[in-house]
């Protein structure tokens, strides 16, 4: 049964833009059925899919190393040896919009529909989780042009699209691993984000059912951050940067939550420790998006403001 959302639809239209930060991750968060030649599922360990070389290295150099550069070079390369991919341009829109690039955004969350509407006679699980993404993107696209208010009807239309879509790959498998990553993630925000949804569920769905590790458990702690709850947000943080401790984007993550501790707790070492994580995340800064560099660079220089004024 779809998704309903009670309550004002103003409220859910302005955290449709909070969620787009989601976009960026669990919408690239998909796999593909496509090169029969290669096996290489990031996501299941029993009946694994296939997808090319080239986008396998994508989405490594993106959830692995965090270098968005290098994923750029073989996203381009995917767009001629992957066509019929809907993973290739689910993650071009999402880089398109960490570039802030709308035409473009626009221009590949519409291909991410297509090509996903094509995959689903082959691969419904798969086709209806790209559909889903591809709507999602869609809305991020009229938000980022018309703004949330003026947007709004647009947006929340291209919403329960997302849920629609969702629900029928639920049908099919709920248990899957990447339908539980995306949907966890997704789940997660809107109950951060409004009062009458359960943000522990959207949790135990990641803990439970979603797949890589990593990406789980750095979604989970997003959601704690979100949610004030900065000791269990560190646990998670952590955990991620075990599996994945090249990211500079999880030691950003890192300091955001160690700056937000020291200041419920009025700790200036804690403050030390977000300064030095704010510094490991810029040491790779040539790799990341140029407006994410100066979002850490801000965010740090604030925190060292507030650690010099005591």
């Amino acid at each position: 049964m779809t998704k309903q959302f009670p309550g004002s639809q103003l409220i859910l239209s302005a955290r449709l833009a909070s969620l787009t930060k989601i976009a960026f991750i669990a919408a690239l968060a998909l796999n593909v059925l496509v090169n029969p030649s290669l096996a290489a599922d990031p996501f299941r360990t029993s009946h694994p899919r296939n997808i090319s070389n080239t986008t396998e290295a994508a989405f490594k150099a993106i959830f692995q190393q965090g270098d968005y550069q290098a994923a750029d070079r073989y996203l381009q390369q995917a767009l001629s040896s992957d066509p019929n991919e809907p993973l290739t341009y689910a993650m071009k829109a999402s880089l398109s919009y960490a570039n802030k690039d709308i035409a473009s955004f626009d221009t590949y969350s519409k291909k991410t529909i297509e090509t996903a509407q094509k995959l689903i006679p082959k691969d419904p699980l798969r086709g209806n989780l790209y559909t889903a993404v591809g709507h999602f993107l869609a809305g991020a696209v009229i938000i980022s042009r018309e703004g949330t208010v003026s947007g709004a009807p647009q947006a929340l239309s291209q919403l329960r699209e997302v849920y629609q879509d969702l629900d029928k790959a639920e049908a099919i498998s709920k248990n899957d691993p990447e339908l539980n990553l995306l949907k966890g993630y997704m789940d997660l925000m809107v109950a951060v984000n409004l009062p009458f949804a359960s943000p522990q569920q959207a949790i135990e769905r990641l803990e439970k059912n979603a797949a890589p590790q990593y990406l789980a458990a750095r979604g989970i702690a997003i959601g704690y951050r979100d949610l004030k709850q900065y000791t269990q947000a560190l646990d998670y943080t952590n955990r991620a940067l075990k599996m994945t401790s090249d990211n500079p984007e999880l030691y950003y993550l890192k300091a955001q939550i160690l700056r937000e501790q020291s200041r419920k707790e009025k700790n200036q070492q804690l403050l030390q420790e977000a300064i030095a994580n704010f510094d490991k995340a810029l040491v790779k800064k040539s790799q990341l998006p140029t407006g994410l560099v100066k979002q850490i660079e801000h965010e740090r220089g604030s925190a060292s403001n507030s650690l010099s004024a005591g």
